[in-house]
């Protein structure tokens, strides 16, 4: 049996005027044979789904946070954790201590445990190299705290915008508002810590160095010895006994008004590895910013010398190089923070991050309703006076955070083929215990 094609133009086919191009689709419907169909839908734009939601933190060490203040409990994934490590719940648990609620009569009154379990990730102690799921449940919810809050807004709280930009909110404890968000974030900073303290000796340490007027002078605090057992030697974490007073002293004052104040932590990296963070948009202190800025009541960051150094000429601020007796290139003074052009130069890194007053206090203060009408409101709950003493963990799991996920991008990129030994340190390696195989 013969077949026969129909002799219309091809589409791109050259048309009867000479010009190139394809045929609408109402030329192809006429350019049908009895052996050739071609079938024409019409093409409708596609629905597109932003599926970031703020939630997960890193690219190659990556945490998601999840649970809301008064819910069943809080938790994280962290995804990307190297495999072989030890790691159990107690690991997490010294810095979830510094950080739960109730820990003194300057912090929130809350009574919470903040006991973490391990659901998923290890085996027999050891991180397998899988999600590693972390989850703490709330045991003192007072939701009956919150009922006036469900319908009058608190002044400076994310109430509002959270109704602005969801049409929907948790009311009790503020929801992922609540500082109690961070767990899932101080919980994988632990684990963050101990990976830099085992690869290349590097710790990290916050303290408070300013409750509201009380400013800790700079030259105060020694950054090459400073220790922790010296931060949590008190109740607010500063590690000057003298300003440590004056400081309680400043939160008692405004504890039993029903205020609040704010305030300053201070963060140090010593022993960072050298050659983290990225040109341009990756900066390390940028992503250190963003890092310290997503934490709740954040107001201001600083890095090196800040604001200050808007005050110095480039002769004074500039920190000239030398070679140490070790043969290691170093710098004289530290105004870079410990990092230029966006990458750690070796030195130690510190940063200022500035905490607003509590947004919830117990005094009457004016306000709108969810249907607009004005209104004054006394905030019940129980809430920080200041929060800097319990922000001092969250500080440094945020820093852990970006530091190991920067140090997982650096071993990728520049340590995957010999690198240069007259430019580039060997990146260390933690000492591993020889293992006994029994055959």
């Amino acid at each position: 049996m013969a077949s026969s094609v129909a002799s219309k133009s091809f589409l791109g086919a050259s048309r009867a005027d000479g010009s190139l191009g394809s045929l609408l689709p109402s030329d192809l419907r006429k350019l049908s044979s009895p052996t050739v169909q071609i079938l024409i839908r019409s093409r409708t734009p596609k629905k597109l789904q932003i599926t970031a939601a703020g939630s997960t933190f890193g690219n190659y060490f990556r945490v998601t946070t999840f649970g809301e203040s008064h819910g069943g409990g809080v938790g994280c994934i962290i995804d990307g954790c190297p495999p072989r490590i030890p790691l159990s719940e107690a690991d997490m648990q010294f810095d979830l201590d510094r950080r739960r609620p109730g820990q003194s009569r300057i912090t929130t009154p809350r009574k919470e445990t903040d006991t973490c379990k391990i659901y998923s990730g290890v085996s027999e102690g050891m991180t397998t190299g899988t999600p590693i799921h972390v989850f703490v449940p709330n045991t003192d919810q007072r939701g009956h705290d919150y009922s006036e809050m469900s319908a009058a807004y608190r002044p400076s709280h994310a109430d509002a915008t959270y109704d602005m930009k969801y049409g929907v909110r948790s009311v009790q404890g503020g929801g992922r508002s609540s500082a109690r968000e961070t767990i899932g974030r101080v919980a994988p900073g632990a684990i963050a810590k101990k990976i830099l303290k085992q690869f290349a000796g590097t710790e990290i340490l916050a303290y408070v160095s300013q409750v509201h007027k009380v400013v800790l002078p700079e030259d105060v605090v020694d950054h090459d010895s400073l220790t922790l057992d010296q931060i949590e030697s008190n109740i607010v974490r500063c590690p000057d006994p003298e300003y440590a007073e004056k400081m309680i002293a400043a939160i008692d004052a405004v504890r039993v008004r029903g205020d609040s104040v704010g305030g300053v932590v201070t963060c140090i990296v010593r022993n960072a590895p050298r050659g983290l963070g990225s040109p341009v948009f990756d900066k390390l202190e940028a992503q250190l910013a963003k890092a310290a800025m997503s934490l709740p009541a954040t107001k201001g960051f600083e890095f090196g010398s800040g604001f200050a150094g808007t005050f110095m000429t480039g002769s004074e601020h500039n920190d000239e190089f030398y070679t140490d007796e070790y043969g290691n290139i170093r710098t004289r003074t530290n105004r870079s923070g410990g990092v230029q052009g966006g990458i750690s130069n070796g030195e130690i890194i510190n940063m200022r991050i500035g905490f607003k007053p509590t947004s919830t206090i117990a005094r009457k203060q004016h306000t709108v309703t969810r249907d607009k009408k004005e209104t004054e409101l006394i905030a019940r709950g129980r809430h920080d006076p200041c929060v800097v003493p319990r922000a001092v963990p969250m500080v440094e799991a945020m820093v852990a955070l970006v530091l190991v996920d920067q140090l997982m991008a650096q071993y990728a990129q520049c340590h995957l083929f010999p690198i240069n030994l007259e430019l580039q340190d060997a990146m260390k390696f933690p000492k591993l215990e020889p293992v006994n195989n029994h055959l």
